[in-house]
């Protein structure tokens, strides 16, 4: 049977198709139909982007893990009672498909026969390498942890749109801190759309000065609808942020890579809010006891410092002031006396020496030697004579007596006399 009986049109033979002799459609949409036929049936892996339910039959997409590629597909009533039930929109699922050409629509969709959860053992394998991968390179250290700023000014919110990660977060913040500012983005937090939301998301907040922290919730969810937040995108560019992020992810079980590459990981939204913002009536109360802290402390070292002024002023040296004169006094006394002492002992010792000095002197002056008898005589000149020779018969002479002076002429020479014994008369 040819493909043109096969799609109910007259049984026919066609030769190749050209301007002259054009092919009827319906020939080409059963050689289309024929040859997609042939492909058979195959697996396929993919994230669930749309699942909806039309006359017990299921009509949805199935979206590439990584590229940009998406196919439709059709799950009939009869198979879909074989496949979980628990499927849903966003997780990631393999099926056993077949093309399927609809010739009356022009439609190609995809016929599942079975379609099942991809195996944890294989997510989180793949989940694992990843995080081994990002570990070695340092995203997880501790040393990049970036301190949270004590009150933020204003805070980024990355959340599902009217979520309950959303009100717990608005909520509990401004509890503790009525005054503090919001910037909410919302995005998706599962399905195809998330990962490159939350990844644009957290670069326009980043991007913001006035965002202070970043903080990035969701109220919690199974295992696959959490893989977004393991996603590498949005894992990367967490980390390469300026700003503080925290993962309010809140699942326990599961760590998502955003738990791991973030500044602070909080439990829950609540958490979160907790952790970012003070509450004011706990500050409040630190500044009370701070200030009865520092008051305490003043009046204790005013109190001990006037203690110890009574102290001083008490002991006897402070007591009265005249004590000091009354010693000093005492004191000049006895240095003036003991002054004066000495001082006419120097001059005692003085005087002896002064008469001392004048008997020897008084014993050798020329004025004993007269009182003896002696004089002086002295030549016109005014030179001492000292050798009768040097004054012969008739020299002037000047005697020098104990008393007073007496002029004479020398007369002669005495005989008896030697000329070096010679004497005046």
């Amino acid at each position: 049977m040819t493909d043109a009986t096969q799609a109910g049109q007259p049984s026919q033979v066609h030769g190749p198709a050209t301007v002259d002799a054009p092919w009827p459609v319906a020939l080409l949409s059963s050689k289309i139909k024929g040859w997609i036929d042939r492909l058979g049936t195959v697996w396929v892996e993919g994230e669930l982007t749309q699942w909806g339910v039309s006359g017990g039959n299921v009509y949805g997409k199935l979206k590439d893990l990584t590229a940009d590629a998406t196919i439709s597909f059709t799950i009939w009533s009869s198979v879909k009672a074989k496949i979980p039930a628990d499927l849903a929109q966003g997780d990631r699922v393999i099926a056993l498909v077949k093309p399927n050409y609809w010739v009356k629509g022009g439609t190609l969709t995809m016929q599942v026969f079975d379609m099942r959860h991809v195996g944890l053992g294989d997510l989180l394998e793949r989940l694992e390498r990843l995080r081994q991968t990002l570990k070695a390179e340092g995203l997880f250290d501790a040393d990049r942890k970036k301190p949270l700023p004590f009150l933020p000014g204003v805070i980024g919110l990355i959340t599902g749109k009217d979520s309950d990660a959303e009100k717990d977060v608005l909520r509990n913040a401004q509890l503790r801190w009525p005054s503090v500012a919001f910037r909410v983005v919302h995005t998706a937090v599962q399905g195809d759309r998330a990962a490159a939301e939350v990844t644009s998301a957290i670069r326009r907040l980043d991007a913001d000065p006035d965002v202070d922290v970043i903080i990035v919730a969701r109220g919690g969810g199974d295992f696959q609808n959490l893989l977004v937040f393991s996603d590498e995108k949005v894992v990367r560019t967490a980390a390469a942020a300026n700003t503080p992020i925290v993962s309010a992810i809140g699942h326990e079980a599961d760590r998502p890579l955003l738990d791991d590459v973030a500044d602070l990981r909080a439990s829950t939204p609540t958490d979160a809010a907790k952790r970012v913002v003070p509450d004011v009536a706990e500050e409040l109360n630190r500044v009370q006891q701070a200030r009865a802290r520092v008051l305490m402390r003043v009046t204790n070292t005013v109190n001990h410092e006037i203690d110890r002024l009574s102290q001083l002023r008490s002991r006897p040296v402070l007591a009265s002031t005249s004590w000091l004169i009354d010693t000093r006094a005492d004191e000049i006394t006895r240095w003036v006396a003991r002054g004066a002492e000495l001082t006419d002992r120097l001059l005692e010792r003085s005087w002896l020496q002064v008469a001392e000095l004048v008997s020897g002197l008084r014993a050798l002056s020329p004025q004993r030697t007269l009182d003896r008898g002696y004089a002086i005589a002295q030549l016109p000149d005014g030179s001492v004579l000292k050798a009768a020779a040097d004054a012969p018969t008739g020299t002037a002479l000047l005697l020098t007596l104990a008393d007073g002076k007496l002029d004479t002429t020398v007369d002669g020479v005495h005989p008896g006399i030697d000329a070096g014994d010679g004497d005046a008369r």
